[in-house]
């Protein structure tokens, strides 16, 4: 209410449109770099390493941020509950069909709990603080965050429980984004929102340049494009891959890239995977066993030699 007790007057904030349409552009631009790794044409890791990392990160926290913002102008002060289920019901068939399809096209990476997953379960823990003061929204959003960094149990190893974000044990996925941390970028915007809406601030955020109007199209559109963007992009790339395929990778550097991540994984230091790693490399050269190794002619766990030189490069890399 502003001092002179009438509730602020609510516009269709059109800029908030075209900067959802930009992170649009920004994810497209993600997946894009994802496709290009998957076909070969970026070396393994690109696009989960570095910048790359960063700006996923960035654009996971956009896409949250104003769900939680909208989520203010839509249902504050009052909630309208029937256009809140039918979105939500919305979010959730749409989470479930990438669940699905990714368990069907990529079982050892299906997306179990993506950005979907988490704006829906996010928005209904976000309708408990539309009615908060935003210092409580955002002192929730800093526990939020912090949390997975201070504390984290075996008990949410448990498949079930992965949702949250605690696991000790990060599971395999192609787009994992638990409830915490990013619970916290969802209340950040439902306490800026309230912010400005306390200070009647939406009625001069509207007068905000609207942006051009296809990118204003593209945000009220964004489901329905996140839904058909990455299809879209994955089918172009490998039709490109089949005119112009990528050049294979060095089969050494793939190689003690595999043999290093699996190595730490297991919880050894890089300097002992580095020299246990290359000192299998080199004595899988000297046997001419690199090439059927990667090929899937002989398996690891079951070869001999294979099974004597891991001993022996164990025994001298400690």
């Amino acid at each position: 209410m502003n001092s002179a007790g009438v509730a602020p007057v609510m516009h269709r904030l059109l800029w908030l449109d075209a900067i959802r349409g930009i992170a649009l552009i920004a994810m497209a631009t993600y997946h894009f770099s994802w496709d290009l790794e998957f076909f070969g044409y970026l070396a393994p890791g690109t696009s989960t390493e570095g910048f790359l990392r960063l700006y996923a990160r960035m654009i996971a926290s956009s896409f949250l941020f104003l769900a939680g913002f909208s989520l203010v102008l839509a249902h504050h002060p009052q909630l309208k509950l029937q256009a809140f289920l039918k979105r939500l019901a919305v979010i959730v068939a749409a989470a479930l069909a990438i669940s699905a399809a990714t368990w069907w096209f990529v079982p050892d990476g299906w997306i179990f709990f993506g950005i979907l997953h988490c704006i829906a379960t996010a928005s209904v823990i976000g309708l408990l603080f539309l009615r908060l003061p935003p210092v409580l929204t955002l002192t929730a959003a800093i526990g939020a965050f912090a949390l997975p960094n201070l504390w984290r149990s075996a008990i949410f190893d448990a498949p079930v429980l992965w949702f949250v974000g605690l696991s000790q044990n990060l599971p395999r996925s192609n787009d994992y984004v638990p409830l915490l941390p990013w619970l916290g970028a969802l209340l950040c915007g439902v306490a800026v929102a309230r912010i400005l809406h306390d200070r009647n601030g939406f009625a001069r955020l509207a007068k905000l340049p609207a942006g051009p109007a296809w990118l204003r199209w593209g945000g009220r559109h964004s489901l329905i494009i996140y839904l058909l963007h990455q299809p879209i992009l994955f089918a172009l790339v490998y039709g490109m891959s089949l005119v112009v395929p990528a050049a294979k990778p060095d089969p050494a550097i793939t190689y003690i890239n595999s043999c290093e991540s699996g190595c730490q994984g297991e919880g050894s230091s890089q300097a002992v995977c580095q020299r246990f790693c290359g000192c299998t490399l080199e004595r899988l050269q000297q046997q001419s066993l690199l090439e059927p190794l990667q090929s899937g002619a002989i398996l690891p766990d079951q070869d001999e030699r294979i099974l004597k030189l891991a001993g022996e490069c164990s025994t001298t890399s400690q």
